[in-house]
């Protein structure tokens, strides 16, 4: 006798086209848990502080934003490539000596210093990535020498070439109100004064934006992130990927520095060490994971407002400054909790 016959195996169906639930899109966000992290630090300093909501205030929390912001979108990048940076915040900082002394001494139109800050920027970004690519070194290693190295230069340079630990004065130069007017300018918008940063922010996290989610680069930098030994067995130019991520890193750190020049046309040698964590938080913040793959820029821009509304709501609650670093750190370890749990729900809801 016969057994019975079983019946076909039908064949999983596709899970691209598999209809999803909004919300199961929405959990699997990477910047869901950062979105509701703001949200509540807005409602928490709105009910303690009373000139939170006033439009200078928020004006104020947007621009302390805005400068963590736009070195937060490429490491948020870099990041998700598996990657980090450790000379991002010297690297502001040497990025405005560099305009800064080489206008000064050279006599010349502060756009030459501009421009030759953007080269010698860019090239560390590629000494970075290069380095990285070539010995196999951790990139905790190769960027924590590059910072070693960059706080040493500062220095010396600064001192050697002025004599003291700061630039000289550039306002009076030729080319420096155009140049002020591109990186640190006031914009009035309804009433509200808003610094030029604000819009270079929002600019760098839509054009990230666009890459991570509708252009090749953006599939190879997730690819990346997500093993660089698949990826480069299906065709993705690992090398070039890392090595871009770096001078994308370096182009804001330049943005940055000319703001920083151009804000108060002098520059102290040693400052930016320790912004670097600041960037890194604000990525991690806004759902990059430590081991790559995963994350979002628009991610990135939340964390750096969390940093903002945390940093200014202290003050306008009155509150000793020194329990920041305190709430940062707490904040840190409450959004990766969240970015962890959510992307566990997401993950077992598919």
């Amino acid at each position: 006798m016969s057994a019975p016959a079983t019946a076909p195996a039908q064949d999983a169906p596709d899970e691209r086209l598999v209809h999803r639930s909004y919300l199961r899109k929405l959990m699997g966000r990477p910047e869901l848990g950062a979105v509701v992290g703001a949200a509540a630090v807005f409602v928490f300093f709105s009910m303690v502080a009373d000139s939170f909501l006033q439009a200078s205030s928020l004006s104020t929390v947007l621009y302390a934003s805005s400068t963590i912001g736009i070195m937060a979108v490429p490491v948020a990048l870099l990041m998700i490539g598996g990657e980090f940076d450790l000379s991002t915040g010297v690297m502001v900082t040497t990025s405005a000596l560099v305009s800064s002394m080489f206008s000064y001494q050279m006599t010349a139109n502060v756009w030459a210093g501009v421009g030759v800050s953007l080269l010698v920027t860019l090239a560390i970004g590629f000494f970075n990535g290069f380095m990285l690519t070539r010995t196999k070194l951790p990139s905790f290693i190769i960027t924590l020498g590059t910072f070693l190295m960059l706080t040493g230069l500062n220095l010396g340079f600064t001192k050697l070439i002025s004599g003291t630990v700061s630039t000289k004065t550039i306002g009076d130069m030729e080319g420096f109100e155009s140049a002020r007017a591109l990186f640190a300018s006031h914009l009035t918008i309804g009433g509200v004064d808003l610094q030029v940063t604000i819009l270079w922010w929002f600019g760098l996290v839509a054009l990230a934006t666009w890459i991570l989610l509708r252009t090749r680069a953006g599939n190879w930098i997730f690819a990346v992130g997500g093993g660089a030994d698949a990826a480069r067995a299906v065709g993705v130019p690992v090398t070039k990927t890392k090595i871009g991520l770096y001078m994308a890193v370096a182009f804001c750190a330049w943005i940055s520095g000319q703001h920083l020049l151009m804000s108060y046309d002098v520059v102290q040698s040693g400052e930016g060490v320790g912004n670097e964590f600041l960037y890194i938080i604000a990525a991690v913040i806004g759902g990059c994971l430590m081991t790559g793959g995963y994350g979002s820029a628009i991610g990135s821009a939340v964390g750096a407002f969390i940093f903002g509304m945390t940093s200014k709501g202290i003050v306008y609650a009155q509150w000793n400054p020194d329990w920041f670093k305190f709430f940062l750190g707490a904040m840190l370890l409450l959004a990766t909790l969240l970015n962890a749990w959510v992307r566990k729900r997401a993950e077992a809801a598919k």
